[in-house]
């Protein structure tokens, strides 16, 4: 097939530029190499839609960080995903931190982000009284939210694939040609022609746009080390807790999550693999002893599950998004902290480029702004849970008993997509709570191949080689 537009790249960003080029009568699709969208950076990140003051206006991140922001709600009503802003306090422990406060408060009200607020020691204890005494001032963001950006991702793609997008998983780029306006894109399952090329491929920008030859900048992973906390935790911090930032981090936080688990983290360690997804005793040692000086009550004993994410950093830090010299491909790289908060503001921007590069975008009339809100069983009111299991009995049988993911739950995210345990475990929390899967493991997996059809020897935890079980007579054969 031929198409107008080719997103390579199904993290946070591919997903809404996706989405938002659905609204065209454009032919577009969105191929990504993983088994389903968002396994990659986007599943492993901080989840934080930041208040809009951290990014200096002076870069193309700190531009669109803000436009970014603002754009979430709607998103979310329309889509459906976890999102609430609890805001977030930024904290000094020493005076030599006090002009970093007043640089953000000064460098936010510039982009006009409203309710920054200053906060002496009084304020802090009163509103947050776990934050260690020795915090003497704090800066409070009421913009600050949280997000679970994988749900984000499945409901972008969801909702673009509905108004016309074409998805392509398990669809690593291959090879790249282009003859006169046409690119051809090879992945080992299909060959692509299209017109446009954007490239949203994270940590692998640099070597598409290799393949593309126009290499004209590098990406080199940054990872972040997140430790997530046993729900005994929740409510012990309302807001996201931010140390003074640095040049190169924002330092390691207490983050209260959507689905009110605390998670602490990230480190900030540049790395050459851009597989290297390892936790370490060191990074969890640095992250616990950093936090504990700003909240003393969390220890690593709360600690239920770990996991590290890699940061795309491009040469200089900032986004880099435009044409480049061979027409039609166009970059959207080097997608870093704030590229969650950005992402809608990306998008939209990505619609502006297309159209100053020639593509007609004719809006639809019948686009379709939503999907089906996805039931979360467990926060419904008793007397609601009820009623759904009496109208259908699988909301009234348990899969995981950590996070009361019911099966009429699991067989919805199955025909939303979910093709791995990942897959269900990141649009239902099922195996994310205190057994991390211990439980509910073999009973996602009989649901996964009975509802795709397929033996369960070939369900993976998320894609690839990643299976779990193997056939009896595999094993025979190969001894």
């Amino acid at each position: 097939m031929y198409y107008d537009v080719v997103v390579v790249g199904g993290g946070v960003i591919g997903c809404g530029i996706a989405r938002e080029l659905s609204r065209y009568h454009i032919a577009t699709a969105l191929i990504e190499k993983e088994s389903e969208v968002g396994f990659g950076t986007s599943k492993a990140n901080s989840g934080i839609i930041h208040g809009g003051h951290h990014s200096s206006p002076d870069t193309l991140k700190g531009k669109l960080e803000w436009d970014g922001n603002q754009l979430w709600d709607e998103l979310c009503d329309e889509l459906g995903f976890g999102f609430k802003r609890i805001g977030e306090l930024t904290v000094a422990l020493n005076p030599d931190q006090l002009p970093t406060l007043e640089k953000l408060q000064r460098q936010g009200e510039a982009k006009g982000v409203p309710g920054l607020e200053l906060w002496d020691r009084d304020r802090i204890q009163t509103e947050e009284p776990h934050i260690t005494e020795d915090a003497i001032a704090a800066l409070f963001a009421p913009t600050t939210g949280v997000i679970n950006p994988y749900e984000a991702c499945f409901g972008l793609a969801e909702n673009a694939v509905a108004n016309g997008v074409a998805l392509h998983t398990d669809s690593p780029v291959t090879g790249l040609s282009q003859d006169g306006d046409t690119w051809t894109i090879q992945t080992p399952n299909t060959t692509l022609q299209t017109r446009f090329i954007l490239n949203c491929a994270g940590l692998f920008a640099d070597d598409l746009a290799q393949m593309a030859g126009v290499g004209s900048f590098s990406i080199r992973p940054r990872k972040g080390e997140e430790y997530l906390l046993d729900k005994r935790l929740q409510g012990f911090v309302k807001r996201v807790i931010f140390p003074c930032p640095t040049p190169v981090s924002k330092g390691t936080l207490v983050i209260p999550t959507f689905d009110g688990t605390l998670m602490v983290g990230p480190t900030a360690e540049m790395v050459d693999d851009k597989e290297d997804l390892t936790t370490t005793a060191a990074g969890g040692q640095k992250i616990f002893d950093f936090v504990n000086r700003i909240v003393p009550g969390i220890s690593p004993r709360d600690c239920i599950a770990e996991f590290a994410g890699l940061r795309a950093v491009a040469d200089g830090e900032d986004f880099i998004i435009g044409p480049t010299a061979k027409k039609g491909f166009i970059n959207v790289a080097g997608i870093q902290s704030p590229g969650l908060t950005a992402a809608p503001a990306i998008a939209t921007m990505l619609v502006d480029l297309l159209k100053d590069e020639g593509l007609a975008m004719e809006e639809k009339a019948d686009f379709v702004p939503s999907i089906p809100k996805p039931i979360h069983f467990a926060s419904l009111p008793t007397d609601e849970q009820i009623a759904l299991a009496e109208k259908d009995p699988s909301y009234g049988r348990l899969v995981c008993r950590c996070e009361f993911v019911t099966e009429a739950e699991i067989l919805d995210a199955i025909r939303r997509g979910a093709r791995t345990l990942d897959g269900l475990k990141f649009r239902t929390r099922a195996g994310m709570g205190r057994c991390q899967g211990g439980f509910c493991t073999g009973r996602c997996m009989e649901l996964l191949s009975r509802e795709l059809g397929i033996p369960i020897t070939e369900i993976t935890k998320r894609g690839g080689e990643s299976w779990v079980v193997r056939s009896r007579k595999e094993e025979v054969a190969s001894c």
